[in-house]
């Protein structure tokens, strides 16, 4: 049987052409050579349609070294194209639409808005969800205040914690405010009554579309936020499957626990176990993860279709109530690394592969 080409779609992130995924890259290309796959990393910048070739980054696993060599096109894309406001994302969405029909095993996905409308029409998933509105004004978000402690201003299309306001009531004219800049920088806590938090919104706003979501208290008893983040993916029958959750905390001053934030990541169980004590809460609150992930990722892939995998960033609470509090469509894996857990790692980076193959074979059949 012919050995698959597998087209690993990427977008540059400066115009000195450098990939932000490059270890993770060379990690699916290794993998899949053992399990028979042939892979390179492309942009749509190196696609040359007339010849129909691609000007590939290719990964030496002998020398450990990367290398650029003109390519055919593949025979399954894996697509890790992350959202960028820049003209490069403009061309992602030029290239899907001049090749529709090459084997995608992955896409983009709507805004954070627009999958928060998407999963609240489902009553199975909706209870999950904090209540959530579209920002339009600061007089929307007191109002919010009223029945709501805190909340949480997203970026509906942001990443990585850039950009996130936390704001909490104090009193009736005076609020605290903390998160990160567009750089992730956290900002010092600081309180405003309504005049300041207007100037500061408006500031934050104006250039970027923000959410409103109803905030879950995830403090642990040092005051540092934490949430899971949980890896859901399709196997080798096409199937969706939780590979693993591990726990994320956030540095010290910090209202949000991604790890390229500062956070640090820790066993799911260990933390869970140091919260609730009880070893049946425990599980029921690993069972509802595990049910909440998979009914997520079925309702998305209906919705949106060709989605290989998802990450979702879960919360639980005081009463061990769990909630979704958002979805990453092109997720990182290296929370499983940071926690020692090999094996989880290793089929976090193996099951994207898995169903490319049967991907392959299924769809050539």
């Amino acid at each position: 049987m012919k050995t698959p080409l597998l087209g690993i779609m990427a977008l540059y992130m400066n115009n000195r052409k450098q990939l932000e995924e490059r270890k993770f890259f060379a990690k699916l290309i290794a993998v899949g050579h053992k399990m028979g796959i042939s892979a390179y990393v492309f942009t749509p910048e190196d696609v040359d349609g007339r010849q129909r070739q691609i000007l590939a980054h290719c990964y030496d696993l002998n020398r450990g070294t990367w290398y650029r060599k003109t390519m055919p096109f593949p025979d399954v894309v894996f697509d890790r194209c992350r959202y960028q406001a820049t003209p490069r994302f403009q061309q992602l969405r030029r290239f899907r639409a001049k090749y529709p029909n090459l084997l995608y095993m992955n896409r983009p996905m709507a805004n954070k808005w627009a999958v928060y409308r998407d999963l609240r029409e489902h009553d199975s998933i909706a209870r999950y969800l904090p209540e959530t509105e579209l920002f339009q004004s600061v007089e929307q978000l007191k109002e919010f205040l009223d029945r709501k402690t805190s909340v949480y201003l997203k970026p509906i299309n942001g990443t990585g914690g850039r950009g996130i306001l936390r704001v909490e009531k104090l009193g009736p004219h005076q609020y605290l405010v903390q998160g990160r800049d567009a750089k992730r920088r956290i900002l010092s806590a600081k309180k405003a009554g309504p005049l300041l938090l207007k100037q500061m919104l408006s500031d934050l706003c104006k250039e970027k579309k923000y959410l409103i979501q109803e905030g879950i208290d995830t403090r642990l008893s040092n005051g540092r936020v934490h949430d899971f983040r949980a890896l859901v993916q399709k196997n080798g029958s096409g199937e969706w499957r939780l590979t693993g959750v591990a726990a994320r905390i956030g540095p010290s001053g910090s209202v949000t626990s991604n790890l390229h934030g500062g956070g640090r990541a820790v066993r799911m169980d260990a933390l869970l176990r140091s919260r609730f004590g009880k070893t049946s809460t425990v599980q029921e609150i690993q069972e509802d993860m595990e049910q909440l992930c998979l009914k997520v990722a079925k309702e998305l892939n209906r919705k949106y279709g060709a989605l290989c995998e998802l990450a979702l960033d879960i919360a639980v609470d005081r009463r061990a109530g769990v909630w979704l509090l958002e979805v990453n469509p092109k997720p990182a894996r290296e929370v499983f690394a940071r926690i020692g857990d090999k094996l989880t790692y290793l089929r976090a980076i193996r099951r994207p592969l898995e169903y490319a193959l049967w991907l392959y074979r299924h769809k050539r059949s």
